[in-house]
């Protein structure tokens, strides 16, 4: 069974996919839920969503053609205890191959490197496919030394850049 469930539909612009979910998320049954963790105000400040979300309100995320997801749906807790076997690549291209988002936002090098299998740089990953791989800095508190919004911002630009019709939201940069 899986810690949190995925929020997905069809026709998505980004599907952010994490690491797994932390201990607080799993707590609060909450994607991004841990104290400081930027992922929800960083949606609103950088034009994604039109207005403040809280962890708790995620499943509404589609709305905005938005999804989550995690690699490790069986597992929860910071990416040092996590092993490569708790990560399911294979189970998170189905969902990719299933559901076609236009990108694909990892929010975490981790996430990334799991998938992909090599090291990765924050930014476009590659072109699977009609999908955009993105990599971004982890927006959890407990890697706030590697934060920059930078990325956040490019990712914005990608999605109007690939999403026809669509501009940044809300407050926007």
């Amino acid at each position: 069974m899986s810690i949190l469930p995925d929020v997905l539909a069809h026709d998505l612009d980004i599907v952010f996919c994490g690491t797994a979910p932390g201990t607080a998320s799993a707590r609060q049954n909450a994607y991004y839920a841990g104290p400081g963790n930027a992922f929800w105000p960083t949606l609103f400040s950088v034009g994604l969503v039109p207005v403040a979300l809280q962890p708790r309100e995620f499943a509404c995320v589609t709305r905005w053609k938005i999804g989550l997801t995690d690699l490790a749906k069986q597992a929860y807790g910071s990416d040092a205890k996590l092993s490569r076997a708790h990560f399911d690549v294979e189970r998170f291209q189905s969902v990719i191959d299933a559901y076609r988002p236009r990108i694909v936002a990892f929010t975490s090098k981790r996430a990334a490197l799991e998938f992909a299998g090599h090291a990765v740089e924050y930014g476009s990953l590659h072109k699977g496919g009609s999908t955009h791989f993105f990599v971004l800095p982890s927006p959890s508190g407990a890697a706030r030394r590697y934060w920059s919004i930078e990325p956040w911002r490019e990712l914005t630009r990608l999605r109007s850049s690939v999403c026809s019709g669509w501009t940044p939201l809300g407050c926007g940069e």
